[in-house]
């Protein structure tokens, strides 16, 4: 087991969500009132085919038809894409309801128009012909006029979890603290081995392919707000971003919300997993805020060893070895999740949420990730369709 440290925290974005069993370390400051932290969950999903399982651009059909909850359901960046997002919740059981309901919502308008949802971070086999943009985003045009190629990976699909309710102040000094544990979230979430019909090599290929965009990645470590508020406008400044919604980190500040949003997730089908990731995330939040109440320092961790603690995850998964991001040393990608649960165990417990993140943790340990399993279903007659088959249904197991 490794010996976490210690960090100070970033800044917020949209939806949030929250749990029973609040206790003291459960709990935010905020203008002088103290409240239960909240979480929300935003997730990206893929529409196929219902024979072919290909990939069909049949966004604007489907939100149409699904048009009875405009503030939870969106169209992304492509056609071949739709997003959900949760209201805010202020328990896990409230969580998983509200992700099962808006998937079910979902995925019967998806039906009407021939379709099904995938909720998976790649479309696993290659896209055929022009990518389709969403049309009536200029903004996406002008994204693809500058970045080229590098919008291809615009379809993917992400899972944003967003803790608040935080000040801007409060979520940069988390981001710091949180900012380590980001490979062994990415580890734990790593559900996109095949990527343009081929296995990559790699757990997690859909953080490897994010990575070219010039504003992802792990966030710096910020010594203030004001570099917070910097490096965002040197972003802006170099055209390494059209805008703020392009600060593509791992881990931001909203924008638009009062939240700290983790982006490193996968997309995956299982909504335990979601819900696992969710308590995480909300956990990690609620100690670092114990952490800086009690005026702990923040712990030295390198930005090159994050950044390789974040391939060798990408790469291995949850089934290889990682880098402890506070020293490099290489473990067992099982022992830093078990490290993580350990560090944030009191902050789950009192949430109510303890015997849930383990009993799914250690599901996933000896079950294996989204990106072994996935690996499996191929084997059996190395044919993708049965991938693809696989994850249809998963999605669609409510």
């Amino acid at each position: 087991m490794i010996e976490p440290g210690n960090s100070t925290t970033s800044t917020s974005d949209t939806g949030h969500s929250s749990h029973t069993g609040h206790t003291g370390s459960d709990l935010r400051t905020m203008n002088g009132v103290t409240a239960p932290l909240t979480v929300g969950v935003e997730e990206e999903f893929l529409l196929v085919d219902a024979d072919t399982l290909r990939v069909v651009p049949a966004a604007p059909l489907v939100l149409a038809t699904a048009a009875g909850l405009p503030q939870q359901l969106h169209a992304e960046g492509t056609r071949y894409q739709v997003e959900i997002s949760t209201p805010v919740a202020d328990s896990s059981v409230t969580l998983r309801e509200e992700l099962a309901a808006l998937r079910r919502t979902l995925a019967a308008a998806a039906r009407e128009h021939g379709c099904r949802l995938l909720a998976a971070p790649s479309p696993v086999v290659a896209v055929e012909g022009p990518l389709h943009l969403t049309d009536d985003e200029p903004r996406q045009r002008e994204q693809h006029r500058r970045f080229g190629a590098l919008t291809d990976t615009l379809v993917s699909c992400g899972r944003h979890i967003h803790i608040g309710t935080l000040d801007v102040d409060t979520a940069v000094a988390v981001s710091n603290r949180v900012r380590p544990w980001l490979p062994t979230l990415i580890a734990l979430a790593a559900n996109s081995p095949f990527w343009g019909g081929r296995d990559t090599g790699h757990a997690s290929w859909r953080a490897m392919a994010w990575s070219g965009w010039p504003s992802a990645g792990p966030p710096p470590h910020f010594t203030s707000t004001a570099h917070f508020r910097r490096s965002v406008q040197t972003l802006l400044g170099s055209g390494a971003a059209l805008d703020t919604k392009m600060v593509y980190w791992d881990l931001r500040p909203s924008g638009n919300w009062p939240t700290l949003e983790i982006r490193a997730p996968d997309m995956s089908p299982d909504i335990d997993t979601a819900v696992l990731q969710a308590e995480l995330a909300r956990a990690l939040v609620a100690t670092a805020l114990r952490e800086i109440a009690e005026q702990r320092p923040d712990p030295p961790v390198r930005d090159d060893v994050l950044r390789l603690a974040r391939w060798r995850a990408a790469h291995d998964g949850l089934e290889g070895f990682g880098l402890d991001p506070y020293t490099g040393a290489e473990l067992p990608a099982a022992d830093l999740a078990e490290a993580l649960l350990d560090l944030v165990a009191p902050a789950l417990a009192a949430a109510g949420d303890l015997d849930h993140a383990a009993k799914t943790l250690g599901g996933l340990l000896r079950d294996g990730s989204g990106a072994a399993v996935q690996r499996a279903a191929f084997a059996r007659r190395q044919n993708l369709t049965d991938v693809l088959r696989h994850l249809v249904e998963e999605t669609e197991n409510f």
